[in-house]
């Protein structure tokens, strides 16, 4: 089974509501979706490995002090991830970014690739996936499926809303990673969206597409 990390805080339960309010502009919304980004990345990556060092300050010379020596790959799942990619960033000063696009097929409900931006080979590297939303489970199972070909170290999967039932399914296609998110929600509806979600997570951060 896939470790699961769901944030229990009252601060992040508070922008979590602002977030699924209808009434959420989309300005609004981008601000929320990096500052829960930024609590879940904060979260994941308590136990990140540290170098000891020494850092020489206004008062005292070579004081103790550790510093993050991992680079990871971080990968937003376009278009919505790059919502919540900028707060990542910022917390995990060693990076690398690299896109991943899907589109959801609305009548299979399946994810079509139209941008892969994953190196050839990840030599073992720790790979952050950036998906807002954790509904079916089939767009992130294709990106993990892209990733297992190319030798990537640990996975973490972060998200703002996950629901049970793409959870479950991930869980068992892909029991080695683990998923950080800001709520769980039990359901998906007649077209997989989770409920009560928030709706789709790329039009309310960016407006909905041109067609």
């Amino acid at each position: 089974m896939a470790s699961l990390l769901v944030l229990e805080h009252p601060v992040v339960a508070d922008k979590v509501r602002q977030l699924r309010d209808v009434r959420t502009t989309n300005a609004d919304f981008l601000r929320l979706a990096g500052e829960i980004s930024r609590f879940v990345a904060y979260e994941a990556f308590r136990d990140i490995s540290v170098e000891h060092t020494t850092v020489d300050t206004p008062v005292v010379a070579a004081a103790p002090a550790l510093r993050i020596d991992t680079e990871f790959v971080i990968v937003p799942i376009l278009r919505a991830g790059l919502g919540m990619s900028p707060a990542v960033q910022e917390l995990l000063p060693l990076h690398r970014v690299c896109l991943v696009g899907l589109r959801r097929n609305e009548e299979t409900l399946l994810p079509d690739v139209y941008l892969d931006g994953l190196p050839v080979d990840l030599a073992g590297a720790p790979v952050v996936l950036c998906d807002p939303m954790l509904a079916t489970g089939g767009s992130l199972d294709c990106v993990l499926e892209m990733l297992r070909e190319r030798g990537p170290g640990d996975v973490t999967v972060l998200c703002l809303i996950a629901a049970q039932p793409g959870v479950d399914f991930i869980s068992e296609r892909h029991p080695e990673i683990r998923i950080v998110a800001a709520a769980l929600d039990a359901h998906l509806n007649d077209v997989g969206y989770i409920t009560p979600g928030l709706g789709d997570a790329g039009d309310r951060l960016f407006g909905p597409p041109v067609r």
